[in-house]
């Protein structure tokens, strides 16, 4: 049998296979006019520990409760990812996926490109406004169909939640599809 190397043309095939088959699963866009990040980041104070307190749903999503973000800083300088939750409910069985990102240049830390594939940076992460103390984060992309509210801890205060609520609408995003994320009471 000969072996023929993979060529270009059947790389670029699966790149645009992997694209079609993630364009099929965006949901609703809850945003048409996404705002542009509105302040610099200050990686160091980013990295670490999110819990996700809603999201718009999506397909690679979809069951998930209990969904944190671990960012770090890795030897090569890039962002490492791990985004882990729980299938099904609280008590559902722990499932994670570890990527990487990097810095998208003149963005002041706060546009991302992200890789969950190797050495393909498709997924935009926006964060698109946070507490001065990094306490919260509202993190979007440039379509509109994603948005992610985080916040340090598991369960903040309504006040809290209203407060990322309140700026999120601000920006721009239609609160209606948001769906919230359940997290554990006892972390």
């Amino acid at each position: 049998m000969i072996k023929r190397p993979v060529s270009l043309i059947a790389i670029v095939a699966a790149a645009l296979a992997l694209g079609a088959c993630a364009t099929l699963q965006r949901g609703p866009v809850g945003n048409e006019a996404v705002p542009e990040p509105v302040r610099s980041v200050d990686l160091n104070a980013y990295l670490g520990r999110w819990y996700e307190i809603g999201r718009y749903e999506a397909g690679f999503q979809r069951g998930c409760e209990a969904a944190t973000a671990d960012y770090s800083l890795r030897e090569d300088g890039l962002i490492g990812v791990v985004n882990t939750c729980r299938q099904g409910g609280l008590d559902g069985e722990p499932r994670s996926v570890e990527g990487k990102a990097r810095v998208v240049e003149g963005s002041g830390n706060a546009r991302l490109k992200v890789s969950f594939f190797g050495p393909f940076y498709f997924g935009n992460y926006w964060i698109l406004d946070h507490a001065e103390d990094y306490s919260w984060s509202i993190v979007g992309e440039s379509s509109g169909r994603y948005l992610w509210l985080l916040s340090r801890t598991p369960q903040p205060s309504e006040a809290v939640r209203e407060q990322i609520r309140s700026r999120a609408r601000e920006l721009g995003y239609d609160l209606s599809i948001l769906r919230p994320t359940l997290q554990p009471s006892g972390n």
